[in-house]
């Protein structure tokens, strides 16, 4: 599914390739670096980031801020990555994709952290998905997990897995033999 960030990803990416002097502006190069992160591809962000001119880094501070968020999310810090969400007063253009990055960034941790822990201190889930005591406790309650009677413990549950797709026998088989002909040529 191709959502609207990606279209404006490769948009950019164009923008970017097709500059008649091979330098973009600062909006194409803060939109397309926070498009990496939201997207969760370091590694072009990273590359992006090494390509960035100097001259347009040092008129964007922006696009610094921006990269502050990548590499928080490159380390892992998940406290400091919200930290540097809110540490500037985002542009227009960028403000949707930094709003989208951070509910991205926080449903990506809520799920890992319903796959991997049977049970967190409440103290520890606010610091991994940056929200205060009282929105934390309602995501809580919204997703269903349990909070024990001494309020500092909560057990998660693991996310509603897709139903998995049912195919036919015949399918199967067509996908089988396509692949054994592959293998023989």
């Amino acid at each position: 599914m191709i959502t609207n960030f990606d279209k404006l990803c490769a948009d950019l990416e164009r923008q970017e390739l097709e500059t008649p002097n091979g330098i973009a502006s600062p909006s194409t190069y803060a939109q397309l670096l926070a498009i990496y992160l939201y997207q969760n591809d370091l590694c072009n962000a990273k590359f992006l980031w090494k390509r960035i001119p100097q001259n347009v880094m040092s008129s964007s501070p922006e696009i610094v801020a921006i990269w502050a968020i990548g590499q928080k999310l490159w380390k892992k810090d998940l406290p400091g990555t919200y930290e540097a969400l809110a540490a500037y007063s985002w542009t227009e253009p960028v403000s949707n994709i930094i709003r989208a990055l951070e509910e991205n960034v926080r449903e990506r941790t809520l799920n890992l952290i319903g796959r991997s822990y049977s049970s967190i201190k409440i103290d520890k889930l606010i610091s991994m998905i940056g929200l205060s005591r009282e929105a934390t406790l309602q995501v809580c309650q919204d997703r269903r997990w349990t909070l024990h009677d001494d309020g500092m413990t909560v057990n998660p549950l693991p996310p509603a897995q897709p139903a998995p797709l049912h195919t036919s026998s015949e399918d199967q088989l067509f996908k089988l033999t396509e692949f054994v002909s592959f293998l023989e040529n």
